[in-house]
């Protein structure tokens, strides 16, 4: 969203076959195994149609990406001008859950285009034709960092299913 200067990013990788991630370590999402080339499908379930048990693992899986540091992540606290070009670099830790929060709120936020330009009041995550892809890609991604955290290769997160729904059934201290 910031034109990132390359003292931060000074290379990338392209991945190879089904590999993905910042450093192509892991298998696109789909597939498993040592060369990422068995497919995998994984059933999201609906969540009133969800056992007590599983949903007492999703909570227990959720506090847990709350109290564990990202191993692979950081986030920005300060805009390039305010790390001084740089040479004050401003990142920090951030839990596996408030990672995906931080996502969440960047792509919803103003959007900083080269020079001083700036796009405001311009939601591109749920304005915008992008709202169905960066969507699915944002749930895939947070499902495969829940799932790298608690060994658990067979997790996805519920879904309600709002179609009939007079008010937010949802909407419980549950």
């Amino acid at each position: 969203r910031e034109n990132w200067p390359i003292v931060f990013y000074n290379r990338t990788c392209q991945c190879q076959g089904n590999f993905m991630g910042y450093n192509c370590g892991d298998c696109k999402f789909g597939f498993t195994g040592p060369n990422c080339t068995v497919r995998r499908t994984l059933i999201r379930k609906e969540i009133y149609r969800m056992t007590a048990t599983e949903k007492d693992k999703f909570i227990a899986y959720l506090n847990l990406a709350k109290r564990s540091i990202s191993t692979d992540y950081v986030i920005a606290t300060g805009t390039y001008e305010q790390m001084n070009n740089g040479s004050n670099p401003m990142f920090a830790d951030v839990s596996v859950y408030d990672l995906f929060v931080w996502l969440h709120y960047y792509a919803s936020r103003d959007a900083f285009l080269e020079g001083d330009l700036v796009w405001q009041d311009i939601d591109f995550a749920h304005e915008a034709p992008a709202f169905l892809p960066w969507h699915r890609f944002f749930l895939l991604h947070w499902e495969h960092e829940i799932q790298r955290l608690t060994g658990d290769e067979n997790f996805t997160i519920p879904f309600w299913d709002w179609r009939d729904a007079q008010q937010c059934d949802i909407c419980t201290d549950e």
